[in-house]
């Protein structure tokens, strides 16, 4: 199936399953568990990384995590999970 097809498929699926529209769009997902781990799909690369700062591309907005000890305990092309002690989540609007 190309590309094309695969997305007006993914559309019909957001609107049938009445998800929201960002899922469509490729917007980047968080999932924070607790103050331990972060989940990100739809991400576009990490920009930087220690163990007190990890910065992630999410497309129109930069994730940028602070804490202790983080660490990128896995990475596709599509999704990456950091763990560590996040101290804070800071979303930066680069879309402008």
């Amino acid at each position: 199936m190309e590309k094309r097809k695969l997305t007006q498929v993914g559309l019909a699926a957001v609107e049938r399953l009445d998800l929201p529209g960002q899922l469509a769009a490729g917007m980047p997902q968080l999932e924070l568990v607790g103050n331990a781990e972060l989940y990100l799909a739809h991400h576009r690369g990490v920009l930087s990384y220690s163990t007190e700062l990890v910065e992630i591309n999410g497309g129109g907005l930069i994730v940028r995590l602070s804490g202790k000890q983080l660490q990128i305990i896995a990475m596709t092309e599509e999704e990456l999970r950091v763990a560590g002690r996040i101290t804070a989540l800071e979303l930066v609007d680069i879309s402008h």
